[in-house]
């Protein structure tokens, strides 16, 4: 009768955690209408770049099919080989940049995200393949309930740098994310053409210090590591004609 009880106990467990792992890949319910039609931040500073280049200053925009953000974010806890690594990534990074003035805005929608393009999981080493509905699931709970896009729908980056910098550098960078505002000092690649500018680095961040707290179960036992690993590899190139202010 005891080894019935225990069989019948871890039974019953086993369901339990088959059913909250199944709820980490369902998409959550859409908790607030997202922000339409707002194409940049409001306090995007546009004007200045604009008023930069009527000025004279060289004015570069980033191109965005031509330039990748990506981020690694791995799994934890004791049951963590039930779970997925995952790659969120951009290629959507939009903005200018003034490297005469040491200067560039930069941000990303982030509704826009992918996750987990296969050539970028193989990039990253990433040892399980998720199906299309973990996929699909991991996506949908990024954007309303972690990253909250319905109120934080943009990610800014300002990045600040001597003029004359090129080669192996460190950028004051300002990043702000659901809300929140940390200013990194960044290890990157400054390298310049005749109307180009190339920059790539790589750089870890905790979730918990922009208020994000990472996905967690069962006390932990299955959970979102905090620390994130970034990589970006920026391409800006002569300003574009664009509609709208």
């Amino acid at each position: 009768m005891k080894a019935f009880k225990l069989l019948l106990a871890l039974m019953t467990a086993l369901t339990a955690l088959v059913t909250l792992i199944a709820g980490c890949s369902q998409p959550a319910l859409e908790t607030a209408q997202a922000t339409r039609g707002q194409a940049r931040p409001a306090d995007f500073p546009a004007a200045f770049y604009k008023q930069a280049a009527a000025s004279g200053q060289e004015v570069l925009q980033v191109e965005p099919t031509r330039s990748l953000v990506f981020i690694t974010v791995r799994r934890a806890g004791t049951l963590a080989s039930l779970g997925h690594d995952h790659v969120v990534a951009s290629r959507q990074l939009q903005g200018y940049v003034s490297p005469r003035l040491g200067r560039a805005d930069l941000y990303v929608a982030l509704d826009s995200l992918s996750v987990d393009e296969p050539a970028l999981r193989a990039m990253a080493g990433l040892d399980t393949q998720p199906s299309a509905s973990d996929i699909e699931g991991t996506r949908s709970n990024m954007r309303t309930r972690v990253l909250q896009t319905s109120l934080h729908p943009f990610a800014r980056v300002q990045v600040r740098s001597d003029p004359d910098a090129e080669g192996e550098v460190s950028l004051a960078v300002e990043l702000t994310i659901h809300g929140v505002t940390r200013s990194l000092s960044v290890p990157a690649r400054i390298d310049k053409k005749p109307g180009t500018v190339h920059i790539r680095g790589a750089l870890s961040l905790d979730q918990s210090s922009f208020g994000i707290t990472p996905f967690s179960i069962l006390g932990g036992a299955i959970q979102v590591r905090d620390r994130l690993d970034m990589g970006f590899d920026v391409l800006a190139g002569p300003l574009r004609q664009e509609a709208g202010p």
